[in-house]
C-alpha cells in the first residue's frame, strides 16, 4: 500500500509553517505530553492535517527540532561560512564566524529549552532521543559541512573525516553552553571568548595542511 502523499503547494507550506509554530509554543509550555488537538487548534488547522503533513507527533517534533536548530546558522552566521573557505586570513574569518555563530546559540532561548525538554522527557517518552540525535548538532547544519568540505577541497585544511571535524568543532564551540544551560547556569562573555579562541586555534591547529602552523595554532 503507498504511502499517502505529504501535501504540497503554497497553501500546504502555510500550514505546515503555521504547525511547527503552533507546535514549538506548545512543545516548549506544556512538554512532549502536550495532545495533538491542541497544536492543531493553535494552528487554525485540524488534526487530520497535522498528521497529513506529519504522520506522527515524533516527526512532528523532529521538525520542531530541525527548524529550532538551523537558526543559529541562519543568517549572518550563513553568511560568514559561506565566505570561509575564501577568507585571505583563514585563522582571524574563521574566529569572526565562531563568534557570530556562538553569540546566535548562546542567544536562542528556545533551542536550549528544547535540548533541556529531550533530557526532562528521555524516561517517559525514549523516542525522543533519536530525534534529537539524528536532528541534533551531530547530523550537522549542511552549512557547516559546505564549509568545511570547501576548505578542504581547497587544500586549506586536511579533513580526512568531515562528520568527525563537524562535531568537534560543535564540541570546541557550541556544546560547552548547552551543557552548561543544562544545570541552569551560563558561562560568562570573557571565558567564552577565550573558549572560542582556543577552540578556533586547536581546530585550525589539529587540521594543518602537512603540519603547517603559524603563531596562535592558525594557519593562513
Amino acid at each position: 500500500m503507498n504511502a499517502k502523499p505529504t501535501p504540497a503547494g503554497p497553501r500546504a507550506e502555510a500550514k505546515r509553517q503555521a504547525i511547527v509554530k503552533a507546535a514549538r509554543e506548545a512543545f516548549l509550555r506544556e512538554g512532549f505530553g502536550v495532545g495533538m488537538d491542541v497544536i492543531a487548534a493553535e494552528a487554525g488547522v485540524s488534526k487530520v492535517t497535522v498528521y497529513n503533513h506529519f504522520g506522527s507527533k515524533e516527526a512532528l517534533f523532529t521538525a520542531v527540532i530541525t527548524g529550532a536548530l538551523d537558526e543559529p546558522l541562519g543568517g549572518p552566521s550563513t553568511k560568514a561560512l559561506a565566505d570561509l573557505p575564501g577568507a585571505a586570513d583563514l585563522r582571524t574569518a574563521f574566529l569572526d564566524t565562531a563568534r557570530a555563530w556562538v553569540s546566535a546559540v548562546r542567544g536562542n532561548a528556545d533551542v536550549i529549552a528544547l535540548r533541556n525538554l529531550v533530557a526532562a522527557e528521555l524516561h517517559r517518552f525514549p523516542e525522543l532521543a533519536g530525534a534529537w540525535q539524528h536532528h541534533g548538532p551531530a547530523g550537522h547544519h549542511p552549512a557547516v559541512a559546505d564549509a568545511l568540505r570547501s576548505l578542504a577541497e581547497r587544500g586549506r585544511l586536511d579533513i580526512p573525516d568531515l562528520e568527525t571535524a563537524i562535531i568537534q568543532l560543535y564540541a570546541l564551540l557550541v556544546f560547552p553552553h548547552m551543557v552548561f544551560s543544562s544545570y541552569g547556569t551560563a558561562i560568562d562573555d570573557a571565558t567564552t571568548d577565550r573558549l572560542i579562541t582556543s577552540g578556533v586555534d586547536m581546530f585550525l591547529g589539529h587540521y594543518a595542511p602537512g603540519g603547517r602552523r603559524l603563531a596562535g595554532g592558525g594557519l593562513r
